[in-house]
C-alpha cells in the first residue's frame, strides 16, 4: 500500500477522532426532516445545510444560472471564485477547470452524484453539458478521495438536476439566439403523480463557429451542432422503498473541411433507495456509461489518412451505501462498490481495462454542541497500481451564532490514466516524434532498435539516457494532502467567507526522453517525478443592499510552484537567455514565475436586482483575470518572467437583462464580453495573428413556461 508521511498525520488524527466518537453519548432525537435553506449532499454523500459545512463549498443555485443567461457549464463555472477555466496552450485545445490552483486532470466531474468519461487528452469538455435541467450545481474544493476515489484529488463538481414535484404536467420551452448563429432550443416536460413521476429533457446546440486565425484557412471552432436528451422515471413503490432510473445520450457532429469528427456520450442509472427505518437507509445504485469519438482527417489532394483517431471508453460501476443516524446530530456512512473500466483507442496497440474494488466509510458528529467533526477514510485496490488509503478529518467550530472557524485536511490520488500506461504513438506528421506508455515502452523501444531507428555511438552502441533494464517500472498514483483553514459570519444582510488553502502533491506524473531517434527525433515516456504545491487565500463575499438588490465579490490568490525548480534556484541559481539583449543571464528564485496556466490573481464581482413591479431583473458579472503563462519558451525547463508566453491580464464583463410577460412569458437580452477583449496568443507570429477570445457576443432568449 503506497502512503506518504502525511497520509500517517492523518490516520492518526482519524483514529483519535474514533476514540472521541466512542464517548459521544448516544441520543435518541428523530431525523432532522425539516426543509433546509442552500442544502448540498456533494461533501458528506448526505444532505447537509451549506453554511453548516466544515469543508469549503460552492452552491450555484438553479436561480443564478437562469439569471445569468448561460447555456453551458464551463460559463456559469468561470464565474465562481476559485474556478478557472483555462485554455489549452495551443488555441482549439479545448479549456479545463481549475481549482485552486489544481488542473482539470484531477477534478472529478458527476452528473447526479455518478462520473462522467472522456477525457481523450487529459481535459474533460464541460461545453458538453447542457444546464437547462439543473437544480443546482456543488463544487466541492480540495481533496475529496477520502468519499469519491481517483479522479478527485483536486475537488468534485456535480451536477444535480430538477425532479417533478407537480401533479400536473409542465415544463418550458426556451430559445436562445446568440452571435456567430448560436442557437439553442430546450424543451422540459414534467410531471409527479402519486406514485409515479418522470422528466423530460432536450437540448439543441448549433452554432457557425468562429475564427481567430487572420489570413488562415479554415476556422478556430468549426461549426457544429449537438444534441443532449435525458430522461429520468421515479417510482414509490412504498414510503420505505423508492426507485430512480435515468437515462442521458448526447450526440456531437463537427463540419470539418477534410474529414469527420464526431463525438458521442451516453449513460443509464439505476438507483433503489430502501429505507430500513427513519435512521437508517440503504441505497443501491447500477451505473453503466460509454464515451466514444471518431476523428479522421483526410489529404484533400492525396487522399491519404493523416489521422484516425478513435476512442471508445466504457465505464460499469455497482455501488451500495448505508446510511444511519443515530441522532440528528451523528450520521453514519459506509459504502462499497466495484469499477469496470474499458478503452479502445487507435493510438493503443489494442484494448485495454482496469478493475477496481473500493469501500469507504464517514462519522460527522457534534462531540458537543459548538462543535461538529467529520472523519472518513476511503480503500481503494486497483489491478494496475498499488492500493491506496485516503482519508481525510474535517471539523467546524462555531464561536459565536454568526461566526465559526472551520478546517480539513484530507489526502487525495490519482491513478495513472490508459494513456499515461497503453499510449503507443508516432506522429509521422509532426516531426516523427514517439510516445510510449509504462507498460509498453519496454516493447516499444525494442521495436525502434530493431528498426535501426535509434542513435548509436561511433563504436555502434545504442545511446539510451535510460538503460533498457529501468523501463517497465510501475507508476504510482498520483497522490496529495490539502489543508483548508477558513472563517464564516453569516448576519442579517452580510456573508462573508474566507478559507486559506494549501495542497502538496507528490509522484506527478510527467514524460521524460527515452531516446533519440536517427531523425533527431525524441522517444518520450512516463515517470513519476514532480513534487509541486499550490497555496493560497480565497474571500467570498455578499451584502444584500437592499430586499431586491444584492452584491457578491470573490477573490482569489494563488500561488503555484515546482519544489524541484525552487530548491534548484536558491542552491545553484539559474540561467536564462535575455530575449532583448541575447545575453545569457543569472536569475533569481524572485524571477521564477510558477506552474503553467496559473494566474497570480482572479477576482469576479456580481450584482443581481430585481424590479418586481415591472417583473424585470438585471444584472452585472465581471470576471478579471492576472497574467499567466502558457509555456516555457526559453528552454531552462520551467516558467520565468524572461519568457514570452505570458498571456496579459484581462476581464470579462457580463451584462443581460430578463422580463416577464403574462406570468409564463419570459424574455432576456444580454452581451457576454461587453469589453470585446480579444488579447493576443503568444505563439502567434506577426504574420498569422492568433487572439485567445472572439470578442463581444450578443444574445437573446425567450422562455415559455406552462
Amino acid at each position: 500500500m503506497s502512503l506518504n508521511k502525511n497520509n500517517y498525520l492523518i490516520i492518526f488524527f482519524f483514529m483519535c477522532s474514533l476514540g472521541l466518537w466512542a464517548q459521544v453519548e448516544s441520543k435518541n432525537d428523530s431525523i432532522l426532516t425539516e426543509n433546509l435553506d442552500e442544502v448540498v449532499v456533494t461533501a458528506t454523500r448526505t444532505v447537509r445545510q451549506l453554511s453548516s459545512l466544515p469543508l469549503p463549498v460552492t452552491l450555484i443555485p438553479k436561480k443564478q444560472i437562469a439569471r445569468s443567461g448561460v447555456t453551458r457549464l464551463d460559463e456559469i463555472l468561470e464565474e465562481q471564485t476559485g474556478i478557472v477555466l483555462t485554455p489549452d496552450a495551443t488555441i482549439g485545445g479545448g479549456e479545463g477547470v481549475q481549482i485552486q490552483g489544481i488542473a482539470s486532470d484531477y477534478i472529478l466531474v458527476l452528473i447526479d452524484g455518478v462520473p462522467v468519461v472522456g477525457r481523450s487528452s487529459g481535459n474533460l469538455d464541460l461545453s458538453r453539458f447542457a444546464i437547462g435541467n439543473i437544480k443546482q450545481i456543488e463544487v466541492v474544493k480540495g481533496p475529496s478521495s477520502a468519499l469519491f476515489g481517483s479522479e478527485a484529488l483536486g475537488g468534485v463538481i456535480n451536477i444535480i438536476t430538477e425532479k417533478p414535484n407537480t401533479s400536473k404536467m409542465s415544463g418550458q420551452v426556451t430559445h436562445r439566439a446568440a452571435t456567430f448563429n448560436n442557437q439553442n432550443t430546450t424543451v422540459s416536460i414534467n410531471q409527479r403523480n402519486k406514485e409515479l413521476g418522470y422528466s423530460i429533457f432536450v437540448d439543441r446546440l448549433s452554432t457557425d463557429g468562429f475564427d481567430l486565425v487572420n489570413g488562415d484557412e479554415g476556422q478556430t471552432i468549426n461549426p457544429f451542432f449537438n444534441y443532449t436528451f435525458n430522461g429520468r422515471l421515479f417510482y414509490d413503490f412504498s414510503d420505505n422503498l423508492r426507485v430512480f432510473a435515468s437515462g442521458r445520450y448526447f450526440l456531437q457532429d463537427f463540419e470539418v473541411p477534410s474529414g469527420t469528427s464526431e463525438e458521442r456520450d451516453g449513460n443509464v442509472q439505476l438507483r433503489l433507495d430502501h429505507k430500513l427505518s427513519k435512521k437508517s437507509q440503504f441505497e443501491y445504485e447500477l451505473y453503466y456509461t460509454n464515451y466514444v469519438t471518431n476523428e479522421q482527417t483526410v489529404d484533400p489532394i492525396e487522399n491519404e489518412i493523416l489521422l484516425d483517431n478513435d476512442f471508445d471508453q466504457k465505464l460499469f460501476r455497482p455501488e451500495v451505501r448505508f446510511n444511519n443516524s443515530f441522532d440528528v446530530d451523528n450520521t453514519l456512512t459506509l459504502g462499497g462498490g466495484y469499477n469496470f473500466e474499458t478503452l479502445d483507442r487507435s493510438l493503443f496497440g489494442e484494448q485495454v481495462s482496469f478493475d477496481s474494488q473500493y469501500v469507504f466509510a464517514q462519522y460527522d458528529f457534534k462531540p458537543f454542541e459548538k462543535l461538529n467533526v467529520i472523519v472518513g477514510a476511503r480503500f481503494d485496490n486497483h489491478s494496475e497500481y498499488n492500493s491506496q488509503l485516503s482519508p481525510k478529518i474535517s471539523a467546524r467550530y462555531a464561536i459565536a451564532p454568526n461566526f465559526a472557524i472551520k478546517g480539513s485536511v484530507g489526502s487525495g490520488f490519482k491513478a495513472p490514466d490508459f494513456r499515461q500506461l497503453y499510449l503507443d504513438f508516432t506522429n509521422a506528421q509532426g516531426g516523427n516524434y514517439s510516445v510510449f506508455g509504462k507498460e509498453v515502452e519496454l516493447q516499444g523501444l525494442e521495436r525502434l532498435i530493431a528498426n535501426n531507428e535509434i542513435i548509436t555511438d561511433t563504436n555502434g552502441n545504442l545511446i539510451l539516457p535510460v538503460p533498457l533494464e529501468d523501463l517497465g517500472e510501475p507508476l504510482n498514483a498520483e497522490s496529495s494532502i490539502g489543508y483548508n483553514l477558513g472563517f464564516g459570519y453569516n448576519k442579517g444582510k452580510f456573508k462573508g467567507d474566507v478559507n486559506f488553502y494549501r495542497n502538496d502533491f507528490t509522484d506527478l506524473i510527467d514524460t521524460r526522453i527515452l531516446a533519440t531517434k536517427r531523425n533527431g527525433a525524441n522517444v518520450f515516456g512516463y515517470i513519476n517525478r514532480e513534487s509541486v504545491y499550490t497555496q493560497g487565500l480565497e474571500v467570498d463575499l455578499k451584502y444584500e443592499v437592499l430586499e431586491n438588490l444584492s452584491f457578491s465579490a470573490g477573490y482569489q490568490l494563488l500561488y503555484a510552484f515546482d519544489k524541484n525548480v525552487e530548491d534548484e534556484l536558491e542552491e545553484n541559481g539559474g540561467f536564462v537567455r535575455d530575449p532583448e539583449t541575447l545575453q545569457t543571464v543569472e536569475i533569481s528564485r524572485d524571477e521564477y514565475f510558477g506552474l503553467e496556466n496559473r494566474s497570480r490573481h482572479t477576482l469576479n464581482f456580481k450584482t443581481f436586482l430585481e424590479i418586481p413591479e415591472w417583473n424585470a431583473n438585471a444584472n452585472l458579472r465581471v470576471v478579471y483575470r492576472s497574467k499567466f503563462g502558457l509555456a516555457d519558451r526559453n528552454g531552462n525547463g520551467y516558467l520565468d518572467d524572461f519568457d514570452d508566453s505570458f498571456v496579459d491580464g484581462f476581464a470579462l464583463v457580463n451584462l443581460s437583462f430578463g422580463k416577464t410577460f403574462f406570468k409564463h412569458y419570459q424574455v432576456q437580452l444580454g452581451a457576454n464580453n461587453i469589453l470585446d477583449f480579444r488579447g493576443e496568443n503568444p505563439f502567434s507570429t506577426a504574420l498569422n495573428q492568433i487572439q485567445v477570445n472572439p470578442g463581444i457576443q450578443f444574445f437573446g432568449r425567450l422562455n415559455i413556461q406552462f
